[in-house]
Order: C-alpha cells, then sequence, then structure tokens
C-alpha cells in the first residue's frame, strides 16, 4: 500500500502546475520516478547529467621501497590535476572545487599539500581545494562530492581526486585511547587490526585459505596482462622524480610509468609457502592481502551541457552512489550491502552491471563478496586488483573510477553500466554507479514483470 501511495504522490507532483511557465520547446523526457522496473533509455536532453570526462593516476609503487619512496606527496598528486585539465583543454581556472580523498596525513598537514600542489599543477589562486576522509573509500567519496556539488548548482566543473603516500605516513593511532571503549563492544570493534577482521570474515563465512591463494594469483596474472598489453597507458601518466640510493645517498632521476607491485609468476605454489601474518592458523597472509603503496589520481567532471558545450569527449556518466554501514569487526563485507544499495538507487538490478571494480582489501573480503552477490568472475576486476597493484588508501577510490571507465570505454557496446566499490575500516562500504558514454539503447535491460497490478507499467 505505501508503494501506491508513493507512486500516487509523484503522479500529483508531475499534475501540480508549474510557477514558471514554459514553452513547448522546453520540454524534456525526465525519468520517472514512480518506482518503475526498468533503466529508461538516457539521451542528451539530460544536461545535467554529471559526467567524467577524464581520470587519470600515477602508477602505484611499493612503499619505503618502491618508485615512490623518496617523492613527496604533493608531487604525486601535482601531475594527475595537471593532466586532467591538461588533456582535456579545460582552463584550470574554470574549476569550481577540487576534493581530494586521503586518510592517513594529518589533516592540517595533507590539506596544505594538496593546496600546493594545485599551484604546482598551474591552478590559479581562485580554486578553491579541500580533502575528504572516509578511509578507504575517500577518493571514490571526492568524487560523489564533487558530483553532489555540481548536481546542487555550487559550480558546473570539479574535481575529485585521491593521494596516499605510505611511505610518508604510517598507520598508527596517536594520543591517548578513550577508555569507555572498554564498555562498548562495537567501538571495541573498530580499532580491530585489519587484518583481523579479515581472518573474522574468512572464518565467519568459510572462505578457506586456497581461494584467497586463488583469488590473489588471478589478480596478478590480470594485471600483468593487462601492463604487457599496455592497457593502463591509458590512464596512467609517468612520473619524473628521484630515487635515492640508501647506501650512498646518490640521487637518480627516474620516470615512472608502470605500477611495481605486480609479480606476473605468481602461482599457489608459492603462496602456499607463506605464513598467517594476523593470527595463528588463520589463512590471510603477505600474499593475499592488498599492497602498501604511494599513489594518486584525478577525475574530472562537469555536467553534461557544459562538456557538449566545449565540444570534450565523455568517458561516462554518474549514475549513483551509497554508502552504508557494517558490523565493524568484518569490515571487510561492505561492498557486498553497499553494491546492491548504489544498484538499486540507479534503477537496476546486479544482473545489468557488465563491469565491477571491487577495491581487494584482502582476498577473504574479496571472495566473500563475490560469492554473496553471485557475480561472475569473467566481469569482477578484469585487470587485477589491489593484491597485485597495490591500494594507496585515499587514492584508490578515485583510481578504480578511472580504470573501470577505460575499460569500458575499450569494450564499447557490449558494456553499458560498471560498479566501483570498497570495504572501509570501521565497518562501511561503499559504492557507485556508471554508465559509459554512448551507451544508450533503447531499453535494452526491460525485464518481463509477472503479476505487476501498478500504475505506470512499463513491462509486462
Amino acid at each position: 500500500m505505501e508503494k501506491v501511495r508513493g507512486r500516487q504522490r509523484v503522479l500529483l507532483e508531475h499534475l501540480r502546475p508549474s510557477t514558471t511557465p514554459k514553452s513547448s520547446t522546453d520540454l524534456v523526457a525526465s525519468i520517472c520516478l514512480a518506482g518503475d522496473s526498468s533503466a529508461y533509455e538516457r539521451r542528451t536532453d539530460f544536461h545535467d547529467d554529471v559526467v567524467v570526462v577524464a581520470a587519470y593516476r600515477t602508477p602505484l609503487c611499493k612503499s619505503k621501497r618502491g618508485g615512490f619512496k623518496d617523492t613527496f606527496p604533493d608531487d604525486l598528486l601535482a601531475p594527475v590535476l595537471r593532466a586532467v585539465v591538461e588533456r582535456t583543454g579545460v582552463n584550470p581556472k574554470e574549476v569550481g572545487d577540487i576534493v581530494v580523498g586521503t586518510v592517513l596525513a594529518p589533516g592540517s598537514q595533507r590539506a596544505n599539500e594538496c593546496r600546493m600542489a594545485a599551484f604546482y599543477a598551474g591552478f590559479p589562486e581562485t580554486v578553491p581545494i579541500r580533502t575528504v576522509n572516509r578511509q578507504c573509500s575517500s577518493g571514490l567519496q571526492a568524487v560523489a562530492d564533487v558530483v553532489a556539488a555540481i548536481k546542487a548548482g555550487y559550480y558546473d566543473i570539479g574535481i575529485g581526486a585521491g593521494l596516499e603516500s605510505m611511505t610518508t605516513n604510517a598507520m598508527a593511532w596517536e594520543g591517548s585511547l578513550n577508555p569507555k571503549v572498554e564498555s562498548h563492544q562495537r567501538a571495541q570493534d573498530c580499532l580491530l587490526p585489519m587484518g583481523i577482521t579479515s581472518e573474522n570474515v574468512a572464518e565467519r563465512f568459510t572462505v578457506s585459505r586456497k581461494l584467497q591463494d586463488e583469488a590473489s594469483v588471478m589478480s596478478h596474472a590480470r594485471a600483468a596482462a593487462a601492463t604487457a598489453s599496455g592497457k593502463f597507458k591509458d590512464e596512467i601518466i609517468p612520473i619524473e622524480t628521484k630515487l635515492v640510493d640508501p647506501k650512498t645517498d646518490i640521487e637518480k632521476l627516474v620516470t615512472i610509468s608502470v605500477d611495481d607491485g605486480i609479480r606476473p609468476g605468481t602461482s599457489l605454489a608459492d603462496l602456499s609457502k607463506l605464513k598467517a601474518v594476523f593470527k595463528k592458523d588463520g589463512s590471510t597472509t603477505a600474499g593475499n592481502s592488498s599492497q602498501v603503496s604511494d599513489g594518486a589520481a584525478a577525475v574530472l567532471l562537469m555536467r553534461r551541457d557544459v562538456a557538449i558545450q566545449k565540444g570534450i569527449p565523455i568517458l561516462g556518466i554518474f549514475r549513483s552512489f551509497s554508502a552504508v554501514g557494517v558490523d565493524p569487526a568484518v569490515m571487510g563485507i561492505g561492498p557486498a550491502v553497499a553494491i546492491p544499495a548504489a544498484v538499486k538507487a540507479a534503477g537496476l538490478e546486479i544482473n545489468d552491471i557488465d563491469l565491477f571494480e571491487i577495491n581487494e582489501a584482502f582476498a577473504s573480503q574479496f571472495v566473500y563478496c563475490c560469492q554473496k552477490l553471485e557475480l561472475d568472475p569473467e566481469r569482477v576486476n578484469v585487470n587485477g586488483g589491489a593484491i597485485a597493484l597495490g591500494h594507496p588508501l585515499g587514492a584508490t577510490g578515485a583510481r578504480c573510477v578511472g580504470t573501470l571507465l577505460h575499460e569500458m570505454k575499450r569494450r564499447g557496446k557490449d558494456c553499458r553500466f560498471g560498479v566501483v566499490s570498497m570495504c572501509i575500516g570501521t565497518g562501511m562500504g561503499a559504492a557507485a554507479v556508471f554508465e559509459r558514454a554512448g551507451g544508450v539503447d533503447s531499453l535494452s535491460n526491460v525485464r518481463v514483470i509477472k503479476d505487476n497490478d501498478q500504475l505506470s507499467k512499463d513491462a509486462q
């Protein structure tokens, strides 16, 4: 009955006289809000769509021993900020805001570093910048924040980015701990090491060591194949930096252009030799966990009509976003809850999604989420994931957006909808749905609905 009332309210709203008369030439199609069962055909009439026109990242490098071990965080962010405007021809002064997802650095210091990076990248003083921290989803949250601001009319063009130097900033608790935590189990669970939450997922949902190691092998194999075929060249901005020899202190100028954590020859036999790291007789190892990494990524977003006016090709359309809470003790299950929520918000079903980028924080939670949602392995992390590529916490969300959209572009008409998702420390999950540019077709995903006696029938 409540659903019927909801439909009636929507229809009455459609019938309410407008206070602003419009001519017939102003009429455009609009998505029905009455709860229909399919995603409607979308045309360029939807000028207020928020679209992605560029998405680039640095290579991802192993912290403390990889290609960026001697690189300042702001020198990671600046090149990707510069790339998204230079490669699209957008004047930097037109950017309404830059939002950077970042996790480990002290807030005020990282905010200063991001502002400095914007200046290094050629942005004028008139362009503001801020940071956002929702732990591992910070980069995706930055993108979602920019989308929301554009939708609200605050500005027409913005950048959602992510940055993390895990070489510079370690994962550590600063200051004393509130003794009140001892009396609240959920609060205590927020302090669990992430590896312990991985062990909890494996134990609670019966994810075997073998399944975890198999996921790791697949991640490395796919990432190695993507690198060898040049796929990542579409999204990676080569970074000129320095490497310091720890023995001689001699500096060498280098250009880093590939991810350095991928191990092409990873095998089950090799992984089976590794000991559990977080729990005796556990199953979470260094080989089936995400790598600790340095990197940055940036996504340029704008209203569709602005992109059309400027003649900038559209890479993808932002369709929905959802952040959810889950049990902190098994925080890794977040995507299994967030993905259905985001997909539903987009007016779709899981089977409508052609491609998934799910952050591989740990193989245990990645395997569980894929099993729980009954995802086709051939549609998930087709170019590898964080186990092989690395997981620079604040940058991962923005990195995944670029990886997803560039792969959707390569696949063309066979790939219309994609999802980015990740688990979040302290027990959360986030997900966003994107549509490939040019993916319009005539009600391609209409499904037969039996016994549908509701209003506004679109499939019978």
